[in-house]
């Protein structure tokens, strides 16, 4: 600590009875480089040397005794002297790296004798800025008062304090004492940047935790207010990797991926090699339509399964479509699924939402109907807008079997000579492991559209990466992965079914820049031509 503060200050001629204190005087011991017989370089060397050799040696005794099912235990002469070796030179590395480390843990010197040494060194130094800058006259008290002392740790280690205005002063200790709920500020001043620094800064002081890592600067804080994120204090970064390109129906697509999984993107990568080599991957939409389900309730069951008949008669459906299309000009009404369970009704609504993911223009055609039901039967009781058949965000065997948002079906036919140079393994591999892992084990596991390898870090990291809501990653990721050998089995025949893939490329996180960056790279940016 002397050392770093002295090199960190100017030279201050101290007093003559403060008296300059070396670790080596407090210690008593001298460093362990001056008791060497030769040169520190030579030393050094040698066993530095003598260290790794004996390490490699005894690594690849061992790694041989344990393919041979030999005792470790068991050794010959030469293994012995190669571990009194190692313990040899790992002591004196140690000494020679870490005996001043050891010693400050053992021998520390007196906390109060470093203490008045630093006391002693800044108030010298406050005498003589004193009495460079400070002027006497009779109008000025020229006497020398104490100052707080500031530790030479301090000086190194702490940061300066970002400072705020007075009025922002008053406004957080507001927010501390509780008068002034944090979640008004944006409101109330008008400038979300300086509404997320305020709060920042009183949530600190609250927890007393340091938000130093988490960034503020560099985000518009504007373009969330109201959609994306509430009460912000800053954002985390995530780095984003390309993978790519993706040969699909013709055209490349560099496929942006934000994740911080190791080997993600590689993996990815090479999987688009392979497709790539061996002429594309083709896709076919099956099905486009998002989801709402209410649940509402009646005094019998025969009301119920009354309202039921009505919603699944194709004569009423016109009358409803007219009533469910006003929410939105891009709201068409699909179809209407009914399920019972005793007095209780799930209305199971299925709405094209054209390129926006959804939820909230077909929530609000679900209203209207609701609305509108009201009026034949008057006696509906709505319990939830939303009544978990829908299913969101949730694994759900509706969504696996009737489907949700995209439907997909993908294939490709992989060579097999791309098979062996590119993925390192056989087509007669491929299919065993696809059989035994994706179908059998993963229907042992009891699993529920996850029949594949891992297509939820694929599906997440793009979904991050292009302003996706991830937590729809659940449903999104059901997958089955189907692998057949074709032309007399020389190449591999691949495919994914994604019956529920919720994506959408205007509203919510789309708009910020760097996910709308994001989709323009894969050329879906916005509204569709």
């Amino acid at each position: 600590m002397e050392a770093r503060w002295r090199s960190s200050a100017k030279p201050v001629q101290a007093p003559k009875t403060t008296k300059t204190v070396s670790f080596e005087e407090v210690s008593g011991k001298a460093s362990s480089s001056e008791a060497l017989p030769l040169s520190l370089h030579l030393t050094n060397a040698v066993f530095f040397s003598l260290f790794f050799s004996v390490v490699y040696f005894l690594l690849s005794r061992w790694r041989e005794k344990i393919r041979t099912s030999t005792p470790l235990h068991l050794v010959n002469l030469s293994e012995i002297v190669a571990i009194f070796a190692f313990i040899a030179s790992f002591v004196y590395l140690l000494g020679f790296f870490g005996i001043d480390f050891v010693q400050s843990l053992i021998l520390r010197p007196s906390t109060d004798l470093w203490n008045s040494e630093d006391e002693e060194e800044n108030e010298a130094l406050l005498r003589k800025e004193d009495a460079r800058k400070i002027p006497c006259g009779q109008a000025l008290d020229c006497s020398v008062t104490s100052a707080p002392i500031i530790s030479a740790q301090k000086v190194v280690d702490e940061k300066p304090v970002k400072l705020t205005t007075e009025e922002d002063e008053e406004i957080i200790k507001a927010i501390v004492a509780g008068t002034t709920p944090s979640y008004s500020l944006e409101s109330k001043l008008g400038d979300c940047k300086r509404a997320a620094s305020i709060r920042r800064e009183a949530l600190g002081r609250i927890t007393g935790k340091s938000l130093s890592g988490l960034p503020l600067d560099g985000f518009d804080y504007e373009s969330i207010l109201g959609q994306c994120c509430e009460m912000p204090i800053g954002y985390v970064q995530i780095p984003v990797g390309i993978a790519g390109p993706l040969l699909l129906n013709g055209k490349e697509y560099s496929v942006p991926m934000a994740t911080t999984e190791g080997c993600l993107v590689a993996s990815t990568n090479r999987g688009c090699k392979a497709i790539h080599l061996s002429g594309g991957a083709s896709s076919v939409l099956l099905k486009d339509g998002m989801t709402r389900a209410p649940v509402v309730r009646f005094g019998t069951a025969k009301r119920a399964v009354d309202l039921k008949f009505y919603l699944e008669d194709p004569e009423n459906f016109e009358t409803l479509a007219v009533v469910f299309n006003r929410s939105s000009r891009f709201a068409r009404l699909q179809g209407i699924k009914c399920v019972i369970a005793g007095k209780n009704l799930y209305l199971r609504f299925t709405c094209g939402t054209g390129d926006a993911m959804g939820m909230n223009m077909v929530s609000k055609g679900v209203q209207n109907v609701l609305d509108f039901l009201q009026t034949d039967f008057p006696d509906m009781d709505v319990i939830g807008i939303s009544g978990n058949l829908c299913s969101d965000k949730k694994p759900a065997a509706v969504n696996w079997i009737e489907g949700r948002g995209k439907s997909v079906v993908c294939e490709a036919i992989i060579k097999g000579d791309v098979v062996r140079k590119v993925l390192k393994t056989s087509v007669e591999s491929l299919v065993e492991l696809n059989m035994l892992k994706n179908l059998t084990g993963s229907a042992m596991a009891g699993a529920l559209g996850g029949f594949n390898a891992h297509a939820s870090n694929i599906v997440s990291a793009v979904y991050i990466a292009t302003g996706q809501d991830p937590a729809q990653n659940i449903e999104s990721s059901h997958c089955i992965t189907m692998m057949e050998a074709v032309n007399e089995g020389n190449d591999l025949h691949i495919s994914v079914t994604m019956p529920s893939i919720e994506v959408g490329t205007v509203g919510g996180g789309t708009q910020l820049a760097s996910q709308s960056a994001c989709l323009n790279l894969l050329g879906v940016k916005g509204a569709s031509q």
